[in-house]
């Protein structure tokens, strides 16, 4: 057992956080809280689309480590003083798991129950895994609880449910896990992803002029980025007894597509909407009280503010040619690298 006390998230000096998909979408944002918030953190991911994905200058308190999850003997050696691991690393949504769903499985299953003892066998204290919302599938309850059944629709998310199951298994008084269903994460990041549902729409509004939605009755959970890296936070610091062993839902909006159309539209000026039919049959809302009053966790940020804060970033020229850049697609630059 590691030499520290987290019982409410003290003693921050003695900690270090190993995050896995440091260089992605979320974990870039992270990272970058984690440090300014006075942890050590080492950053463990492939780096796909770059290294420069922090926003700031790498500093003694953040150690780089370009690594597959899937080499364990890196795994080993990255886990070397470190005392609670975030896992957040997958190839993620849908159509990036469909490209090639060799890789995804060895990613986001295969490769996880021997993260999960490498974790215990280095003495971690904590393991918090990132899962997903979209474990819930078709949902009609306007209050989607942590207690309802799971209903995968795809092996993206049947595995991040596979891989709940696993994770509980493990729990112990001195191996504190804990699950985060995360809504639709939404906004500006250094590392920006323009392939999810807000983003997708702000993009189009300011660069085609014109809000494409699919579908548009089906409901979706969103959180801003911001509220979901304060929400991993939050769960690093609480007390031991009110996360370990615990799944808490992620979720401040939950909107149908038409309400992100309107917030989109609202929000960039751009009025004109058209509609394409859809495939794609995942409509659930989820409930996030439990994260609220056992953790006492704030949602300060909604889906209106994402979109502004994507606007002014593209007025700003933050982003170099926005609607085809495989950098901003996950399946674009997968292609690209050809990864296996």
């Amino acid at each position: 057992m590691r030499a520290y006390s987290a019982k409410g998230g003290e003693n921050i000096e003695t900690r270090k956080i190993l995050v896995t998909g440091a260089g992605g979408y979320v974990g870039s944002r992270l990272v970058a809280k984690l440090v300014k918030n006075g942890f050590k953190v080492v950053a463990v991911d492939t780096y796909w689309y770059g290294r420069d994905v922090f926003g700031f200058e790498p500093n003694s308190n953040l150690q780089i480590v370009e690594l597959d999850i899937r080499e364990l003997s890196g795994l080993r050696n990255a886990m070397a003083g470190v005392t609670d691991v975030i896992h957040l690393a997958c190839i993620s949504n849908d159509p990036s798991f469909d490209l090639n769903p060799r890789l995804g499985k060895s990613i986001n299953l295969d490769a996880f129950e021997p993260l999960v003892l490498i974790a215990r066998e280095n003495g971690i204290r904590r393991f918090i895994y990132a899962s997903s919302s979209s474990v819930y599938g078709v949902k009609g309850e306007e209050r989607v609880t942590e207690d309802l059944s799971l209903k995968p629709l795809t092996d993206y998310s049947k595995y991040k449910a596979i891989c709940e199951e696993i994770l509980m298994r493990y729990v112990a008084s001195d191996f504190v896990c804990t699950i985060l269903r995360p809504a639709t994460v939404c906004g500006w990041s250094p590392r920006q992803r323009l392939d999810l549902s807000v983003n997708i729409l702000t993009n189009h509004a300011l660069n085609k002029g014109i809000i494409t939605v699919f579908g548009g009755s089906q409901f979706r959970p969103n959180i801003h980025i911001e509220d979901m890296v304060d929400a991993y936070l939050v769960t690093l610091n609480a007390p031991e007894i009110k996360v370990n062993g615990q799944i808490f839902n992620v979720g401040a909006d939950n909107l149908s597509m038409n309400d992100i159309a309107a917030e989109v539209s609202k929000n960039t000026g751009v009025s004109e909407v058209v509609y394409e039919p859809t495939n794609d049959l995942r409509s659930y809302r989820i409930d996030s009280t439990k994260i609220i009053e056992e953790l006492g966790f704030i949602f300060k940020r909604n889906v209106g503010m994402a979109v502004s804060d994507l606007a002014t970033a593209f007025k700003s020229n933050r982003f170099v040619d926005p609607l085809n850049n495989p950098l901003y697609y996950n399946i674009k630059r997968m292609k690209e690298l050809e990864v296996h």
